[in-house]
């Protein structure tokens, strides 16, 4: 099946960069959100980034006023109809993941590909809910997303070879690197990343380092780009703590255990860089 529209549900941090993406590699692209608000918020941002992307001669001026005549948004479920391609990206919550599929269903040719971008609930629990769970697979892109070249594409159990070859050749279509994992919550990366998160906030809570030598430590030591508490920071405690609370429930497995330290600070607000203030202070 052949890939000309798109349409994603969600415009927040990861729909809009999707959306970006999208319409950089030539495709219309109809973003769905609960008010025009919204996704005018996403565009903004959209359109911020990509200026950026001019002024680094990444892209020209035209290729961005381009890509962003390619960009439609709506609060109607129903202006997605004819879309080739559905990429929820709502909040990682599995009820309302559903709600909305639920909606899409109905609504979307059937033939059109539903995908969501969650990083750690079950695809096939999801598509479940669909008529069309033999069109339905996980296309999980990393934020930020016009940056992070990575894209897990999941199989569930039910997934078509033709829907899973549209799917990958869709996200190698936009310039990303194609990984392929079975259904598992957290999928390749945030199965092996988690543990590893958590254990940086064990360490610190248990008085093994300060914050900034556990980070330095990680950096200099192993090259990673940010220390693990600091990408804690820039992922969301609230998000690192709720999929590791979906983790737990499956696997059983201490390793996904939430450290108390990182349920108190949840709990008061410190989520990180988007509140203002996690692990470290971003106030200022």
């Amino acid at each position: 099946m052949e890939i000309k529209k798109v349409g994603i549900i969600g415009c927040g941090q990861m729909g809009s960069g999707i959306a970006q993406v999208s319409a950089v590699a030539g495709y219309s692209v109809i973003s769905r959100e609960i008010e025009d608000a919204f996704w005018q918020k996403g565009f903004a941002r959209i359109e911020k980034s990509l200026a950026k992307f001019v002024e680094k001669g990444k892209l020209t001026a035209a290729q961005k006023e381009e890509a962003m005549g390619r960009l439609i948004g709506t609060t109607k479920m129903t202006d997605l109809a004819d879309c080739d391609l559905v990429i929820e990206a709502v909040i990682e919550n599995a009820d309302e993941k559903v709600k909305m599929f639920k909606e899409a269903d109905k609504t979307c040719k059937p033939e059109t590909i539903f995908a969501s971008n969650t990083s750690s609930l079950p695809i096939g629990d999801i598509a479940a809910h669909t008529s069309r769970p033999q069109q339905f697979c996980g296309l999980h892109f990393f934020n930020p997303v016009p940056l992070m070249k990575l894209v897990e594409v999941v199989r569930t159990i039910s997934t078509d070879d033709a829907t899973y070859q549209a799917a990958k050749g869709f996200a190698e279509s936009v310039g990303k690197v194609v990984v392929t994992a079975k259904d598992s919550p957290g999928f390749i990366v945030n199965l092996l990343l988690v543990p590893y998160l958590l254990d940086a906030v064990r360490a610190f809570e248990a008085g093994l380092a300060s914050r900034e030598d556990i980070d330095t430590g990680m950096k200099l030591g192993c090259g990673h780009p940010m220390g693990p508490l600091t990408l804690l920071d820039f992922i969301g405690l609230d998000t690192i703590y709720y999929i590791a609370e979906i983790f737990f429930d499956e696997f059983k497995d201490g390793r996904y255990a939430s450290p108390p330290l990182l349920k108190r600070m949840v709990n008061a607000g410190l989520l990180g860089k988007k509140s203002g203030r996690g692990f470290y202070d971003y106030s200022a």
